[in-house]
Parts: structure tokens; sequence; C-alpha cells
């Protein structure tokens, strides 16, 4: 993405950087200073970048050593505990983890006793664990927290400023504030013992850095965004310790409906852990920086950091993104003259989601990093040629300017992980604490833009309040609202482009402080068409292409482009979303089994939540229910929530003990066919539906089967669906809908007198894309995409897409609930 400032280094700059004495931070602050605030942080950016290929030479002729801690030790208060006081070993200890009610009791014994650290609960998570917070700061800053937290909400919404020395104020007196979050992945385990060792850092420690960070830095610190999976993965690793299974993921989701898609709720909020940190931190506090702990795979880099790799989501704003550039690659630096290698950056991870970045669209940066893992808290041992051959963006065996010094394999254990995590965070603060100043008024112009409006956007949408789907409408209005969007109603009727919309509609204006944070949620997304090389295979994005809310719910929502020339109300709150009856709680004979495999599925998680939001009955059945046959007598609808065939068919491997182990196996697919010749619907979503059409001889052939990537690829996308409305499937569905797509199957049918088609892709190839990305839709073009096939006394339904797609499809979700109602023939 093309960004606001130029390239190139300040050669004075460069030949500081380039000074490897241990006083190099105190230097660069003095050169750093003579140079206008607002240019700071991208020149240090442009510094790093232009200087990376003199530090990699220097790297070669450094001998290789273990990482050494470049400041020494200070003194402690040894009033405030150790981890190891509270939990028995040191963090990063080999086979150690702590489960959440012994990390609570750190976080509260160090809040007792320490004077630079405040102890809040949040609220409670899915299953009834407390979530937390710790307010870390001088204590002089938390005995003035409100003042800093009002002073920080003025620079964010610049129209509560009023005059020049109430904006002087704000940027002189205010406190850089930082949010981190850690172990939102619970198989992360690093993330769980992370903060514990920062946290104790900052409370104990007296070197001049952390007086620095904790006198201009107000740090939110959540020791898990997802406390209920601390203690899931802890019990079973525990539980198979000295076992072939030691070090294995459970079996079981991580977040009780989420899994690791919890990460990908920051724009939708299904999930309560997602409301209560936005609601109690995002939108009260305004962090400047979030930083974001996690994991990688173990055999890459030993830790990313930003800058990320293209595309960036366009509306996220070019100083976000110069921020983001500089401070990674500054903690990469940090890092670096510690003695640690294999540190990566620009590389796997991108940033065009909103799903994983809320406050790229908030005024703030997102700093992720990712560290490599180990198995769980086992160590691991890995040879330097057992790296990845190649990795998105770098390659682990090879030096480059984005990773110029490769980690030389060998042990890699917990502590490794920790010590990686601990120290990114604290060159963070360290960043924090030197450019405030920078922070503040780079947040300040942030938002000041939102507020004036960028050229080229629409002035604003108008949402009509007279809606298809008045769930699906009052959903999107409550999420726009927290995500402290103002909404307005028209005073008057509008007309745009021969459309005219009653007095009453919403208006979302686009002139405000979260404008983009709007403007991502209501408009179609185009992805780049990136490519490895010219009309070669598509570089595959990190997530999914496309978040278009409108589309996802059923809602319409027009962009005006010009001023409204008329009335409107002062900011309004939408109505709350309640979700209708689904149709099927409370319907005589509904008995309803959700498929629940032992690998866990994100899919089965998420269609728990809407089956639990939306009230629908169900049971969780597992491999030996569906092995044992006679599945008639017990259901009379079976749901396979999108899976990959393989791992339907032979799940988890024998390392796991009973009863995780294998998957249906032909037992189960002969109990899944004698369950639909007996009179049963079975109903298969996306890449399940691969699964029943091959194991149960279904007359249908998908015609994606074997198709490059290069041929067909659509990597999450919303489509075009035409329906057949006279089908009970498709009962009170307008004609037109939209399907998510993620890689399943499309069909042609074999036996027109056994199938009916549902639902289909437009014959017109050009009509596909509604939003994301597609090549080669002419491979889908009038296929089949929604089907009901009769197979002895029974019904099948195929889904070649999600129609509840991670809680948010709310305008497909009537086609599911319908088969669950629609009696076999």
């Amino acid at each position: 993405m093309a960004v606001g400032r130029p390239a190139g280094a300040d050669p004075q700059l460069v030949r500081a950087l380039a000074r490897r004495q241990r006083d190099a931070a105190r230097r660069r602050h003095v050169a750093l200073t003579r140079v206008a605030p607002r240019a700071r942080v991208a020149l240090l950016a442009a510094g790093l970048v232009a200087l990376a290929p003199a530090l990699a030479a220097q790297q070669r002729h450094r001998p290789r050593q273990a990482a050494v801690p470049r400041r020494p030790p200070a003194p402690v208060v040894t009033r405030v505990p150790t981890p190891k006081a509270i939990l028995g070993f040191d963090p990063g200890d080999d086979r150690k983890l702590a489960d959440w009610p012994v990390l609570l009791r750190y976080y509260q014994a160090l809040a007792q006793t320490s004077d630079r650290v405040r102890y809040r609960e949040l609220g409670k998570t899915t299953l009834g664990a407390p979530l937390v917070a710790l307010v870390i700061s001088s204590p002089a800053n938390l005995k003035s927290l409100d003042r800093y937290r009002q002073l920080n909400a003025r620079l964010a919404d610049p129209r509560t400023i009023h005059t020049a020395r109430e904006q002087q104020e704000a940027l002189r007196d205010g406190r850089a504030i930082v949010l981190i979050t850690s172990g939102i992945h619970s198989n992360e385990v690093g993330g769980h013992l992370t903060p514990a060792l920062l946290a104790y850092r900052l409370a104990s420690d007296t070197a001049t850095a952390t007086r620095r960070i904790l006198d201009n830095v107000i740090l939110l610190l959540v020791p898990s965004l997802n406390p209920d999976g601390v203690s899931i993965v802890t019990h079973w690793y525990n539980r198979t310790l000295g076992t072939p299974a030691e070090g294995t993921d459970p079996p079981e989701l991580y977040h009780h409906y989420a899994g690791h898609d919890n990460n990908r709720d920051w724009y939708a909020f299904t999930q309560v852990e997602t409301q209560l940190v936005v609601d109690s931190l995002h939108n009260v506090w305004h962090p400047e920086i979030v930083h974001d702990i996690h994991q990688q795979d173990t055999d890459g880099s030993r830790l990313f950091l930003p800058p990320y790799l293209d595309p960036v989501e366009p509306n996220v704003d070019p100083l976000l993104v110069d921020g983001v550039n500089a401070l990674g690659a500054g903690m990469a630096w940090e890092l670096a003259g510690e003695g640690k290698t294999g540190v990566s950056i620009n590389a796997i991870y991108d940033a065009w989601t909103p799903a994983r970045a809320y406050q790229h669209y908030h005024g703030g940066v997102r700093i992720l990093s990712e560290a490599a893992s180990a198995n769980l808290a086992s160590p691991i041992d890995i040879p330097f040629d057992h790296l990845a051959a190649r990795a998105r963006g770098f390659n682990p065996r090879e030096r480059s300017w984005n990773f110029t010094n490769p980690w030389p394999g060998g042990r890699w254990t917990l502590r490794d992980i920790v010590s990686y995590q601990t120290d990114a965070a604290y060159a963070l603060l360290e960043n924090a604490a030197r450019y405030r100043d920078v922070w503040l008024a780079n947040f300040l112009t942030v938002e000041g833009r939102g507020v004036r409006g960028w050229r080229g956007w629409p002035y604003a949408y108008v949402i009509p309040r007279q809606q298809r789907d008045t769930v699906g409408l009052a959903t999107l209005l409550g999420i726009l609202h927290r995500g402290q969007v103002e909404i307005r109603t028209a005073l008057h009727p509008i007309t745009l482009g021969g459309q005219r919309y009653p007095a009453g509609s919403y208006v979302v204006v686009l002139r405000q402080p979260y404008a983009a944070f709007a403007k991502t949620l209501l408009e179609p997304q185009h992805y780049p068409d990136l490519r490895l090389y010219p009309s070669g295979p598509p570089l595959p994005p990190y997530d999914v292409t496309a978040h278009t809310l409108p589309l996802l719910m059923g809602v319409t929502a027009v962009p005006a482009r010009d001023s409204l020339r008329f009335g409107l109300s002062a900011p309004v709150e939408p109505p709350a979303a309640a979700p209708a009856s689904s149709g099927v709680a409370g319907r005589e004979g509904a008995r309803i089994g959700l498929y629940r495999s032992y690998d866990p599925s994100m899919d089965e998680g998420w269609t728990r939540w809407v089956f639990d939001t939306w009230h629908v009955p169900y049971v969780s059945i597992v491999d030996s229910v569906v092995r044992a046959g006679k599945l008639a007598a017990q259901f009379s609808v079976i749901v396979l929530p999108d899976q990959a065939p393989d791992e339907l068919l032979n799940g988890l491997p024998h390392e796991y003990p009973a009863p995780y182990a294998g998957g249906l196996g032909l037992d189960g697919v002969k109990g899944l066919r004698q369950f639909v010749q007996d009179g049963g619907t079975l109903i298969a979503l996306n890449d399940a539906s691969r699964f029943a059409a091959e194991q149960l001889l279904l007359p249908v052939r998908n015609v994606l089967a074997g198709v490059a990537d290069d041929e067909f690829y659509a990597p999450g996308s919303i489509f075009r669906l035409e329906l057949d409305t006279a089908a009970p499937e498709a009962r009170g569905m307008p004609a037109q809908s939209i399907a998510w797509y993620e890689g399943g199957p499309a069909f042609d049918v074999l036996d027109s007198s056994a199938v009916r088609v549902i639902g289909r892709y437009p014959t017109d190839a050009d009509k596909v894309l509604l939003s994301g990305w597609v090549l080669h839709p002419e491979r889908i073009a009038g296929k089949a995409a929604l089907v009901e096939v009769k197979q002895g006394s029974g019904r099948v339904v195929l889904f070649g897409f999600r129609p509840q797609y991670r809680g948010q499809s709310i305008a497909t979700y009537p086609l599911l609930f319908n088969s669950l109602q629609v009696a076999a023939p």
C-alpha cells in the first residue's frame, strides 16, 4: 500500500544506527530529538530499511552465541513476589504450566504488594472464569488514571478539543496508552506465562528504562484473552505428560465456541471475551499501541514482528502503517542487539482484515508477535536442515534483508519462547515511552483525518429502516455502535440513484473518528490479484478476503457520494439485536444430532454457537455414537459441520488415548448410510459435503475435484447465490442471496430424479463474485451450490458453502434452519 512518506534514510541516522556500543539507545534518542516529532517514527523506519544490508553483513562475521540480555540486572524490591513464589516454578521451566486460578493468584498478589499494579476483573468468560486486566504504571500515574483517560479521550475525538490550549495540554500531559494481550490461542502456551514475567519486571525493576516506561506509559495488560483455554490446555498437558500424547493439542476446541477463530472476532463481536475487552479497554482507553502476543509453527523463524506483508486493508490510515513498520522493525533491531537470532519481519502475515485488528480502525497500531512453538511446554530439537525450506516472504535457512541472522537450529524450549516474547514486549514499551509525544501526536492526526474525511470516500452510507432481515439489520447496527461509530437517522426522505428512502432511515456519515471502521465493514472488498509470479499460482492471504456485513447479514446499505442536503438527527442508539425464533425450537419430534469430532472443527463450534444463540435443540454426538449405528432410533437429523474428509474419516492419530484416536471410520460411514436409508436427514456443510458425496455414493460430481489453485481459487469470498424459492429449504428466502465460499465443492447433477438443486451460482461468471477474490469463476458458473439428494427413505442436504460462517452470515441462516425442519420423503 502506498503511504504518504518519502523513502530514504537520513545519513546521520544511518551512521548513528551503525554504532553498536551499549549506549546506542541513548545516542539514538539524542539524534532523533533533533528531528521534528512527527517525522521521527517514519525516519527510524527508513533508516532501518536502508541499514538492513549493513547489519546483515555485520552479523555474518559475528560468531553465533546464545542470547545474552544487554541490560545488567537491576535491584528489585523484595516484597514483590516472584512468579515462582506463587506458581511453584519459574515461567519457562520445561514441562511446567500453570492453571488459570493459580495465575490469577499471582496477579492478585502483585497488585496487593506493588504500588505500580492494579488488578481489574472485566467480567466472566464463556465458561464463567474471571477475565482480568492489570493496569501498570508509576504510582503517580495510577493515582490520576481518570485524568489521563480523559486526556486520551480528547485526542481520540478531536471534536471535543475546543482550544489550542486544550490540545497542547492533552499532548503535553497525556500518557501513551499501550494494550498488551496474550494467550488468545491457548495452545500457544508461552502466552500463559509471559505476562507474569513482564508484570513482575515492571512491578519490581528499578532500572532507568523501566522507570521511564512507568512514567510515560499506562500499560493495560490482559494476561489471557481466553482463560477457559488456559485451563483446557493445561489440564490436557498435565494429563498426557509421559505418554505418547505429550505435547499434543487437546481433543477439543480451546475456546468453547470459536476455537482458533476467537482471534477473528474483532469486528463481529460475537464472543463475550471480545465484547468485554472492546467495551472495557479499547473503547474506554483508546490505546495508541496494541501488542498481541502469539506463537507460530515450530520450524520457521524464532519470532515474527511487523512490517506486515501486502496487502494492507486500504482503509487503514497510512500514518498507522508507518507506525507499525517503524515500531516492529525497531523491536526487531533491539532484539538483535541483545543477541537473539532468527527474527523475521515483513513475512507470512498480512494486514488485510479487521477481524484481527480492531485498533487499525480506531487510531492505533497493532503489533503482532509470533514466537516459534515447542510441543506445548515440552522441548524440541530442530536441526538447521529441518527448518522449513521456504516460508512466505523469507527462507528460514537463508539471510535476507528481513531475516538478517538465521537461527542455527538446535534445542528450542518454553524458556526460549517466553524470553523472546518478554523481551519483545519490553522493547515495545521502551519505544512507547521514549517517543510518547510522537505516538500521541500521530494518534491525534489519524483521528483528525477521520473527522475531516478522505478524498474519494462516500460522504455517508444510508441504511433503510425497513429491511427484509430485521435481525440482520439490528446486528449490523449493533456492531457499528459497539465499534463507536455514530449512527444518525434521516429527518426527511432521501433519494439516491433514483431510489427513494423514507425518513427514519439510518445514516452513517463518514466524517467521524472511526469512519474507517464503518467503511471497511459496509463496502464490498476488492482483494488484489497477487501471484507467485505473473500468471502463476495465487499468493494466498493469511485469512479470508471479504468482510462485507450488509451482504453477510442480508441488509441494504447504499453509499451516498455527495453531501446529503437534509437534516439528520443526533447520534442514536440502534435497536438491540435479539435473535428471532429459528422455527426449530420446541418443534415436536425435532431430534438433531450435531457431530463433534475429537479432531476439533471450528465450524462445529460456530454451529453450536448459532444453535445455542437461536435456541435450536440438539445433542452433540461423537465417533463412538455414530460407529455404533441405530442412529434413526435416536435422531431425525444429523449435521456434519465443515471439516476435511480425511479428518472426518480418520480423525486423530493413535498417539492419542482412547476414545480420541480415529475418526468415523468405515463403521461410522456405514452408520450414516443406514441412518439415511432408514429415513433420516443428513446435512453436510461445506467440505463435509465432499465426504458425504463420496462415502454415500451420491449421484453428484464435484466439478472442483483435482482443480489446481491457478485454475480456480476463492479464499474466503462472498458469492452470489440463485435460489429455487419453491424448495422447502429456501422457504422465506429471496430469489437471490449470498454464499460464503471457502474451499467447498460445486456440483454437477448426475441423476435429476434423485437430486433437487436448491441453489446455484449465476451462469454469468462475471456475476459470481460479490466481495473478496476469485480466480476463474467460470469454473463454477451455473453449477449447483446447494442440493437435496434422496436416498432410500431419507435425504442428504449438501451445502457447498458455509451457511453459518463464523456466526456472521445471518442472510443464509434460514437455509440451514429450514433444512433441519424439512421431513424426509
